[in-house]
């Protein structure tokens, strides 16, 4: 049986990516014996014009989606139980501030040209909870260089990276590419290119959709 290819398109600073992410992770788990599958993560900002410092969080989102603080905490504790639903944890305190993603995209692309298998997938996993379990600064290069030793990935090289602009083009080229096919939120999980799932969805949703998706695949 030939492995499902599933494209996880999101942006570090989602929570609700980390969250589908977890459940997609258990859903695998749960499938193992039956369904084989290789991850790939792509790249979706959800800021790309955020400047350098970042945001103060609820300044953003009162900005961007016109929420209210008590509104805002409301969704952070419904964030936070999803996350421990699937064993991601979330700082109880909130992030803080939104920072621009675009470098650890970049990094992102390098783990999966240059990484050995896994490696991209350690790397986001690191990304992620440096984002939102540890609200780091996710434009610091002293952040991401530690998430790349954390995935057990070559610093020096991924130092190099960080320092110019190499897979600039590649990863907005992917952005495009995603959006120019309807990607327009995140997480959204496209398995063999044609078959989306939306959103951070419980482990369930992806579970059955993946065993359906196999059973299509080899009928």
């Amino acid at each position: 049986m030939s492995p499902l290819k599933i494209d996880f398109v999101s942006d570090v600073s989602c929570p609700w990516c980390a969250i589908g992410l977890g459940a997609l992770e258990e859903a695998l788990t749960t499938l193992k014996d039956d369904v084989q599958a290789e991850l790939h993560f792509q790249p979706f900002e959800l800021n790309p014009q955020m400047g350098s410092g970042g945001q103060d969080i609820g300044e953003h989102l009162t900005q961007k989606y016109g929420s209210t603080p008590e509104q805002q905490l409301q969704i952070r504790e419904t964030i936070r139980q999803r996350g421990a639903d699937v064993g991601f944890v979330f700082n109880p305190e909130g992030r803080g501030r939104i920072w621009n993603t675009f470098d650890a995209h970049r990094l992102l692309h390098w783990a999966a040209l240059e990484g050995q298998p896994g490696q991209q997938h350690g790397l986001k996993k690191a990304l992620l909870a440096a984002c939102h379990t540890r609200s780091q600064a996710m434009e610091s290069h002293d952040v991401l260089l530690a998430c790349v030793a954390e995935a057990g990935m070559d610093t020096v090289r991924a130092r190099a990276v960080l320092a110019s602009g190499e897979f600039a083009q590649d990863v907005r080229e992917r952005e495009r590419f995603f959006t120019s096919h309807g990607i327009h939120s995140v997480p959204a999980v496209i398995i063999n290119d044609r078959h989306l799932i939306s959103g951070g969805q419980p482990a369930a949703v992806f579970e059955q959709a993946l065993r359906q998706i196999a059973a299509e695949e080899t009928a």
